[in-house]
């Protein structure tokens, strides 16, 4: 029987994994992190005999190597992205596979640095799994199996959360703002890292229409080369309120420039306060609207998937990978993001079990 370690299994994506892992798989699960008191009260909660605790610290390579002792994939659910050159090499050395649920440059680069290594080692590395990243590429992909030739493919995300509290986890969003990148895939060709796009997006009757800017995730990059029919696609993220849109957003961005190590905790708690004044529909959704050609004919798929807590929504679509991943259909050896590796028709009726809306479209156009 498979055995994961959720390191950060305590936190609040840790316990929705853990809450999907054991009704979706008949996987073990240890729960680990530094408080092993944490660890123990939340596997004692369960009441289920596959669920156990162990100490671990992803800043002590000899502890966390240890814990991971007879395991078959740490779950990286701890914002320990300032320790990934770590917890790479103890995953390594444990001959244990790896999955993350992080948005970090520094994390990717001790992931690529180590690839020939993972690789030659016969494991399964696999990093941006989630809500974003970890879904904009699927749902791209998830649009080319739809037509014969894809042509356009935007994405946009919506954030409207409701009394969502404040974790370490949203410092490393923090930090990812830090090198905010904007470009999106326009005419053949990516646009520069600093040049903001913004655009209309329609989200469906509930959201209805908004304003969204560009923001760059690194699985888009490949996409091109993966759809080589692909002339334009990117992200973009809507904008929840006027008050974070056109104040604290530029504000935060600024400020994070100036002060990116001592900004990072006072300016993500005002950005996380901004977003919560809001009024419903309280949804995270993310969106595609792609268009190109299906049996000779111009043709558009809208695909959106949503759900009321952002939290629950990263972690739904990495259990719903890792079904893929445990039978073995999307586990390489080597270093991948969840996007790029996982079959997204699969990925989308598997999280619709799972309780996230999902709703698709699909409609030839007028010639």
């Amino acid at each position: 029987m498979s055995k994961i370690l959720i390191l950060g299994g305590y936190g609040y994506t840790g316990k929705f994994l853990t809450k999907h892992l054991l009704a979706q798989t008949d996987v073990e699960i240890i729960i680990a992190g530094r408080n092993l008191e944490k660890a123990k009260s939340f596997a004692d909660e369960l009441h289920d005999s596959r669920v156990s605790a162990r100490q671990a610290d992803a800043a002590d390579l000899t502890s966390l190597t240890q814990a991971l002792q007879n395991v078959t994939l740490c779950l990286v659910a701890a914002p320990t992205t300032h320790h990934a050159e770590t917890v790479v090499r103890a995953c390594i050395d444990a001959r244990v596979d790896y999955l993350d649920v992080q948005y970090s440059s520094s994390k990717l680069k001790a992931l690529y640095d180590a690839q020939e290594e993972i690789k030659k080692a016969g494991l399964c590395f696999i990093t941006e799994a989630g809500y974003h990243p970890g879904l904009p590429a699927a749902l791209i992909r998830y649009a080319a199996q739809k037509l014969d030739i894809l042509e356009s493919a935007i994405t946009a995300g919506y954030l409207n959360m409701q009394n969502l509290p404040y974790t370490e986890a949203v410092d490393e969003l923090m930090e990812g703002f830090i090198e905010y990148q904007a470009q999106v895939y326009k005419n053949g060709a990516w646009t520069k890292p600093t040049a903001w796009d913004s655009c209309k997006f329609n989200f469906g009757d509930d959201i209805g229409e908004r304003t969204a800017y560009s923001m760059f995730f690194e699985e888009l990059r490949d996409i091109p080369n993966m759809i080589p029919s692909l002339k334009e696609t990117g992200f973009y993220i809507s904008g929840s309120n006027w008050l974070s849109d056109l104040i604290i957003t530029p504000l935060v961005l600024v400020g994070l420039k100036l002060a990116p190590k001592r900004g990072i905790r006072p300016l993500g708690k005002l950005m996380w306060w901004a977003m919560g004044k809001t009024k419903p529909p309280y949804l995270v959704a993310l969106k595609v609207e792609a268009k190109g050609k299906l049996n000779g004919s111009p043709a558009e798929v809208h695909a959106r998937i949503a759900h009321p807590d952002g939290y629950e929504l990263t972690a739904i679509p990495v259990v719903a990978y890792l079904k893929q991943y445990l039978d073995g259909t999307s586990r390489k050896d080597g270093v991948y993001m969840m996007g790029h590796i996982v079959e997204p028709v699969r990925l989308f009726d598997d999280m619709q079990k799972m309780g996230v809306q999902v709703i698709e479209s699909l409609d030839l156009l007028p010639t």
